[in-house]
């Protein structure tokens, strides 16, 4: 077990770049939209459209975003990332007419696989050995602040500035606060690269773990050598055709549906359950609750295995979700509603990192989280649409109630998964925890 911590200055300073990358990269897309569609003569759904086809294509190039950050190292994945971050931006802000804003886009969400939590989280688990859990904790407090930061900040700068001027800002931030912080990641990780030899193997990739060997010539295990990825992790290429890693995608496949289906369309139906004005008071709780969440974590959640916190969280959305739906129109029930949905979505931006780890350990964790993102990214691209059409044909109430009903999937899975590993474990199928990860 390497005993080595990850920096904190390492966790403040990439803390920094995720919030400057969601923010740039995500959260101010909704508040420029109008001004892009009125100047390009686009409605605003289609200017919704294109990002989520952008988010899509994210989707198809996060595994492989994640396998590089195994081979390369993610510190090293990241400095381009932050160059063709800036440079989606200003194209984007340069772009003449619909097409151009329209590749911009694109080439923003993939400059995203390779600078927002998928590979950071990487990034993490390859600076720090034992405590990489906890510091994803720590990165995912920070980072929660982004549309806390950016949601204002966006609209006091487009007061100033067009729609074209912000991007332009927001490429220089990239450039300035973004491209510095991952260069001196991606040297502190060849400077002091872990230590693999000392990492417990695990052979036992057909029951779901990563395999950390290889086999060799006379059938038996050796050990990879360091010398042949000095800061990276080593590939998991088996891991795919285990039966919990496609359950583990699949609970956050349901996960992200639920969540992106409800929090692109959170005012509105809080205005359609019979909250008026006071949905917008409502709302404005989630981001507070998810923060909290993740500060609740950090505090007491060093003993909570990350299977149970990943049902706990699906849980906890699918529950605030039915609350709302049979106290309506209380606003004290939609406040409870709106405290439990940000206190799983707030989980579950921590398990992303953390439960592959406890799973697998961190034999191919990159090619994990990027599968993980992927799983999530496809269905919230679609998860939007989806509710917008069940609300249509059967309306509001039996709709969120089918939005319930995929959640107690969701919880179905992970509970499957929290006892086919506890099973494991206990049978020493698995040699791997969240401490020896």
């Amino acid at each position: 077990m390497s005993e080595r911590k990850v920096p904190t200055a390492a966790i403040w300073a990439l803390g920094a770049t995720q919030i400057v990358g969601y923010g740039t990269l995500y959260y101010s897309y909704s508040i420029l939209a109008p001004a892009v569609a009125a100047e390009l003569a686009w409605s605003q759904q289609w200017v919704f459209a294109i990002l989520s086809t952008a988010l899509l294509a994210g989707a198809v190039l996060a595994p492989l975003a994640g396998h590089w950050a195994d081979r390369f190292g993610a510190g090293r994945l990241m400095v381009p990332g932050s160059i063709a971050a800036a440079g989606a931006l200003m194209f984007c802000a340069l772009a003449p007419g619909r097409i151009g804003f329209a590749i911009g886009v694109l080439a923003m969400e993939l400059a995203a696989c390779f600078v927002l939590y998928s590979t950071a989280f990487v990034a993490i688990v390859q600076l720090g050995g034992r405590d990489a859990r906890r510091s994803i904790t720590h990165l995912t407090l920070i980072a929660g602040f982004a549309s806390t930061l950016f949601w204002p900040l966006t609209t006091l700068l487009h007061e100033h500035l067009d729609w074209r001027g912000v991007l332009m800002v927001f490429a220089g931030l990239n450039l300035v606060i973004c491209l510095p912080v991952h260069a001196w990641l991606a040297w502190l990780a060849r400077a002091k690269p872990l230590p693999h030899h000392h990492e417990p193997v695990n052979d036992t990739a057909d029951l779901g773990a990563s395999g950390g060997t290889e086999p060799s010539a006379d059938g038996a295990s050796a050990q990879r050598p360091a010398a042949a990825q000095p800061d990276a992790l080593a590939p998991a290429p088996r891991s795919g055709r285990s039966p919990l890693f496609l359950l583990m995608l699949a609970g956050f496949a349901i996960e992200g549906f639920v969540l992106s289906a409800i929090l692109v369309h959170m005012v509105p139906l809080m205005a359609a359950v019979g909250l008026g004005t006071a949905g917008v008071f409502v709302a404005s709780l989630f981001g507070p609750s998810q923060v909290a969440s993740r500060f609740i974590n950090m505090l007491f959640g060093g003993g909570v295995r990350q299977t149970w916190l990943a049902f706990g969280a699906t849980a906890s959305l699918a529950a605030g979700l039915a609350v709302l739906l049979i106290t309506a129109p209380s606003i004290l029930g939609a406040v409870v509603f709106a405290i439990l949905f940000g206190f799983g979505s707030g989980l579950m931006s921590i398990v992303g990192g953390t439960l592959p780890l406890e799973l697998f350990g961190r034999a191919g964790y990159g090619a994990h989280v990027g599968w993980i993102t992927a799983a999530r990214q496809f269905s919230a691209a679609f998860a939007p649409f989806g509710l917008t059409f069940m609300m249509a044909g059967v309306g509001v109430f039996p709709a969120l109630w089918i939005n319930v009903l995929i959640g107690v999937v969701g919880i179905a899975t992970f509970g499957a998964i929290a006892l086919t590993h506890g099973r494991m474990r206990n049978e020493g199928g698995l040699a791997l925890n969240a401490e020896a990860a």
